[in-house]
This record gives C-alpha cells, sequence and structure tokens, in this order.
C-alpha cells in the first residue's frame, strides 16, 4: 500500500519570505476560493508570525483578516495552521503568560486549528506554556524544531528534543527547516527516529528552497515517513520561499507515494491572483533577489523567512553607510559588498553567541549584531560596540537556554557592562500584565472586541495598536506607498532636472584642511553647508562631525548613532523621558528601533532636558538630534 503524503499551502509565508508586507483581507478572500478549488491541501497557513501585526501596520484589523480569511477553509475543512514563536507569542519580544493565553483562545475561536510552536532556542520550558495553553485553547498543538547545521546540533540532540516535546503533550512535530540548510540525510534520520519511536504522532516537515536542498530533503522526509508536506507555489515559490506543489507532487509521484492530484485550472486562477496582488502594491515591497536561490546562505545560515526583510535592511544600511564612506572619500560598497561581509561576520560570530538556531527572532538578532559589527568595523570602531537590549535578552539567558557556551569575548563584554546572567524559567521575567491594557481600553472607550480579541492586539502589540487606532500607521503606509510608486514612474525628464543633479556638493581636501564647495546649476544655487544657498559664492570650512563636538548653541545634543525609529519607551512599565528631567552620564534616554530590535540610547552627559527633538515612532537618520540638554 502506498505511503499518502498531504501538503499543506504556506500562503502566509510565501509573502513574509519574499517582502515586507501580506495581501489585505479583501485580497485573500478573493483567492480563497481558488485555494479551495486547487483540491490538493489538506490544511492551509493563514495568519501568525509576523502577519497580524503587518495587517496593523497598514492600518487593517487583524482580527477581521484572521476571521474573514479562516472562514472559507473552515466551510470546505481544510485545516487552518498559525505560526507562534512560544514565549514571543507573534511578536519580536517576550510576551506575559495571561497574553499567550489569551492568544490560543482567540485565535481558535477565529478559525485557526492548529498552533505551530516554535521556540528560537529551542528551550523546552519556552514551549511547555504554547503545548499546554493550545490544548486548553481547543487547538491541535504542534510543536517545531527550529533545524540548524553545528557542531551541537546533531540528530540525537532533536531526537530527544522531540520525544520531550511529546512528552509535554505536542499532538504533532514540526521539522522547521527555516533556512533549508539542513542535508536531507539529517533530516531523513530525525524523521525517521520520530516515527519510530512514536508511530501514531504525525509530522510535517518545512524547508526553504533558497540553499538548494529542498526537493532532496522533502524527497528523504518522505522516504523517512513524514505525513504533511509544506509547499509553495507560483508566483512567490523557490528563492527564499518554498518548493513548489507542482514540482513535489510530481517528484512524490514518481517515488511511488500517494498524493493528491491537482486542478491546474483552479493552480492557473491562484497564481494569476497573487500576481495581481503584487502588481497592485505589494511588489513594492519585494526585492527582486528574493526570488533568486542562493548557495551562500548553507555557510551563514540565514532563514528563508527573514530574507524579505534582509534585503530591505541592507539597503537602508547600506544608503546611510555610503553617504558616510562619501563624505570621507573613500569607496563606496554595493549591496552585493556588504551582502557578503554581513554574510562572512555571522558566521565568525554566531559560535560565539552559542550558537542559537537562526530563526526569528534570534536570527534578526545575530544578523543584526553582525550587520552593526560590520559596519562599526568600516567605520574604524571596535566589534560589538553596539548591541541591542533584545541581543543581551538571549546571551545573558532571558530569552532561554542557548544549545551552545558562549565565547570568552563576549562573556568579559558582559562584565565589563555589568550585565548579569539568568538561569531560571524565562516566562517568570515577564509578569502578566493584562489589566494594564484592559484599563488603557477602558479609560479611551475601546471596544475589547469579540472574545476580547482587541485586547489581544493592544497587549500584543502596543505601539503598532495605538497607530491603528489612531490613524497613523495608515497614513503612514499610504505616504510610504505613494513615495515608492512616484519613485517608479519617475520619468527622464523629472530625473533630468536641477534638483536631481549630482553632485550638489564637492569635499575637497587642500593641506590637510577639509573643505566643502556648493555647485550651482543654471544659475540657480544649490544650498551649501548652511543650507541656505551660501555654498556657491566660495568655499566654507567643513563644520566638525556632530560626533567630535556635541555642543550647540548653549546646549548639549544627545545624536543618534544609527538609522531606525524613535522610540521614549518599550515597555509599558517604563518611564518616558520629559523636558525638566535631569539626567547622569550613563543614564537611559531612549531606544532606537532598527531592524526589531530595540537599541538603547544612554546620554553621554549629565544635564536637564530641554528638549525631546522628536516624536514617539518620528523615523531618525545617523546623526539626528535626539534630545537637548543644558
Amino acid at each position: 500500500m502506498k505511503k499518502e503524503i498531504k501538503f499543506s499551502l504556506l500562503y502566509r509565508d510565501m509573502w513574509q519570505s519574499s517582502g515586507k508586507y501580506v495581501p489585505k483581507v479583501s485580497q485573500l478572500e478573493k483567492v480563497a476560493p481558488a485555494i479551495i478549488d486547487m483540491g490538493c491541501f489538506a490544511r492551509v497557513e493563514t495568519n501568525g508570525g509576523g502577519f497580524e501585526q503587518i495587517n496593523l501596520l497598514f492600518g487593517e484589523n487583524p482580527n477581521i483578516a484572521n476571521r474573514r480569511w479562516t472562514q472559507a477553509f473552515n466551510d470546505a475543512g481544510i485545516q487552518t495552521h498559525m505560526l507562534e514563536r512560544a514565549l514571543n507569542a507573534i511578536r519580536m519580544s517576550p510576551v506575559p503568560a495571561d497574553t499567550r493565553k489569551l492568544m490560543f483562545k482567540v485565535k481558535k475561536l477565529q478559525g485557526t486549528d492548529i498552533a505551530r510552536s516554535f521556540c528560537g532556542l529551542n528551550d523546552p520550558r519556552n514551549l511547555e506554556n504554547s503545548i499546554r495553553f493550545a490544548k486548553e485553547g481547543g487547538m491541535v498543538s504542534q510543536a517545531a524544531l527550529s533545524l540548524t547545521v553545528s557542531r551541537v546540533h546533531t540528530v540525537e540532540y532533536y531526537t530527544n528534543l522531540a520525544n520531550t516535546l511529546i512528552e509535554m503533550g505536542a499532538d504533532e512535530i514540526c521539522v522547521k527547516d527555516m533556512a533549508g540548510i539542513g542535508r536531507p540525510a539529517f533530516i531523513g534520520k530525525i524523521i525517521k527516529n520520530i516515527k519510530t519511536n512514536h508511530p501514531h504522532i504525525p509530522v510535517q516537515y518545512h524547508g526553504h528552497s533558497g540553499p538548494g536542498f529542498s526537493m532532496a530533503s522533502i524527497l528523504e522526509s518522505a522516504r523517512s515517513g513524514v505525513d504533511y508536506i509544506d509547499v509553495g507555489m507560483e508566483p512567490l515559490s523557490w528563492g527564499t520561499g518554498h518548493a513548489d506543489v507542482l514540482a513535489v507532487q510530481g517528484m512524490l509521484k514518481d517515488a511511488g507515494f500517494l498524493v493528491p492530484e491537482i486542478n491546474m485550472k483552479a493552480y492557473m486562477e491562484v497564481r494569476a491572483l497573487t500576481q495581481s496582488f503584487i502588481d497592485d502594491f505589494l511588489g513594492y515591497y519585494i526585492n527582486p533577489k528574493n526570488r533568486q536561490m542562493n548557495s551562500l546562505i548553507i555557510s551563514s545560515g540565514l532563514p528563508g523567512g527573514m530574507m524579505g526583510s534582509l534585503m530591505a535592511d541592507l539597503e537602508t544600511n547600506l544608503a546611510g553607510l555610503n553617504k558616510w564612506l562619501k563624505k570621507r572619500n573613500k569607496p563606496e560598497l554595493t549591496q552585493d559588498d556588504l551582502l557578503i561581509k554581513l554574510f562572512e561576520e555571522v558566521e565568525y560570530i554566531w559560535p560565539i553567541l552559542g550558537y542559537p538556531p537562526l530563526v526569528t527572532p534570534f536570527s534578526q538578532y545575530v544578523k543584526n549584531l553582525a550587520l552593526m559589527n560590520v559596519i562599526q568595523l568600516i567605520k574604524g570602531k571596535s566589534r560589538w560596540s553596539m548591541v541591542a537590549d533584545n541581543i543581551w535578552d538571549m546571551i545573558s539567558g532571558r530569552s532561554g537556554q542557548l544549545p551552545g557556551q558562549l565565547g570568552e569575548e563576549i562573556i568579559q563584554l558582559a562584565k565589563e557592562q555589568g550585565k548579569e546572567f539568568y538561569t531560571g524559567t524565562p516566562q517568570d521575567l515577564y509578569p502578566d500584565n493584562l489589566d494594564v491594557f484592559r484599563k488603557e481600553m477602558k479609560e479611551k472607550n475601546w471596544d475589547f472586541g469579540q472574545d476580547d480579541e482587541e485586547l489581544l492586539e493592544l497587549a500584543m502589540h502596543p505601539e503598532q495598536y495605538r497607530d491603528y487606532k489612531s490613524g497613523k500607521a495608515k497614513a503612514d503606509f499610504e505616504a510610504d506607498l505613494a513615495k515608492k510608486r512616484e519613485a517608479k514612474t519617475a520619468g527622464p525628464e523629472k530625473k533630468a532636472t536641477t534638483e536631481n543633479c549630482e553632485p550638489k556638493k564637492l569635499y575637497i581636501d587642500i593641506n590637510g584642511e577639509k573643505y566643502t564647495v556648493g555647485i550651482s546649476y543654471n544659475d540657480i544655487d544649490i544650498a551649501g553647508p548652511d543650507g541656505n544657498g551660501n555654498g556657491t559664492s566660495g568655499i566654507q570650512a567643513e563644520a566638525p562631525a556632530k560626533d567630535n563636538n556635541n555642543k550647540n548653541g548653549g546646549t548639549w545634543e544627545i545624536i543618534s548613532p544609527l538609522e531606525g525609529k524613535f522610540i521614549l519607551t518599550k515597555d509599558p512599565s517604563e518611564k518616558a523621558l520629559k523636558p525638566g528631567d535631569l539626567v547622569k552620564e550613563g543614564d537611559l534616554v531612549c531606544y532606537i528601533e532598527s531592524m526589531k530590535t530595540y537599541n538603547a540610547i544612554v546620554s553621554d552627559k549629565a544635564g536637564e532636558v530641554v528638549e525631546i527633538a522628536l516624536n514617539n515612532g518620528d523615523n531618525v537618520e545617523e546623526d539626528d538630534v535626539l534630545i537637548k540638554l543644558a
């Protein structure tokens, strides 16, 4: 009798592995019937991860979106599943237990059947509550093994982890090959051990196609007894995404497995609709390089699910870095130059950081730290000079136990900075706080929503939810989209205008003295160093860099060391700085949120706050003034 293998469509992950945004609810409702008509999917991944946070970012209610999106699959008898990050639930930072528990209850009532829970550190203590809360909420608990390749991540390691999670009550196991770097034979051995030890436990394989192993890994998984295979489909398969269902079906059918037939007319309809969503607006947030496979990922192990945001981060940081290089008459870098430097730095720091599996959020932490190291080293500064708070939480054990030992240089840095290591249960560090958000909703007269789902959104994503409620999120998204559309449609006549001529300034060195020269085109003055068009009348000495002199008009300026978003507080328990407050040298004054991590900004001088130069949530560039002291 042929072994039956079922398919799960990763319609959520397809988008998030390719770019930043996901379809709007009207688009999701439009494509759902065609996905059902394909007739080959036993499961569809509908929500979770960053999906619902993205809804908020473009001003859409994620609860309404989730209920309406899952309804069609519920009616058709197709199971829906979500992705959640254990201690971090469906965000990037730890979540109190009462909010985590409410999440599973709400998501089940909204129509989600299966909770795929993973801990980025594979710490069973973080997964124990996920398993328990999912089952209490009426969901199927699918516990995931976050797969990676290192000297500590062996077949025995993952076999024992699966045994532990099943003993804790997990109904299913997912072998989550988030970077696609798992070698086929290695994956096969893990799955075979699980099925041998627990023959009645369903096993699902999830792998990305980026490095090139995925088809062989899928075939090996099938031969080892896997029950479900995660697949993608065009136009968002392959690349940083997942193997296409057509290729997987053809391969497994030829190998003698029982697989479902595919309604090709419906396949083409889903394909066309998905492309129409890309053409509508989502394509503006998809880097073309994410549609390519890249075996360089094998060495760094960075996951496909974060490659969409990685390329956007590289583009942003490259622009700032090249601005810095250009100002100092140094050769600029290409995106490929920076990418290779990043991959090399990830390889270097990963063992030093204790081999955290490179999956959300720890893949972002390792990538962000590597990128900061690269940028600081290029600027002549030292490695480890910018370590975000979230990353210290990972290093110090506040997020869970690292699989490997920390390197001596990071241990020494922790001692120098007074960081304390934690060995207790991570959840204990984050006390229940739903009552804080209940109070806020009552004070603002906000509707708690069906099954307290609006309360959940505020507690899970406070800043994004407040911006959604105020309309700021939608306005910011529409402004950003308009800017991207304008940039794409700008004709050659616009690009040839005076405003777009280059260069507007020249930086020259005469006998060791640096000077800036403003340039004029067509008798129109272009702003020189003083910003008022006075640079064209002569040569002026370049002002000292801010990092050498923070004094300005009797005040002391705290400046941003990197690009990102200005955040006064990251936690409801923190008190925001305000004018009139006194700060000491070394005091925490704010954060810069960059690449999904919070970088603590401390005052380099004692004084009284006379001005907060930015609004909470404003975008900042490197060297922007954040706070003024007297």
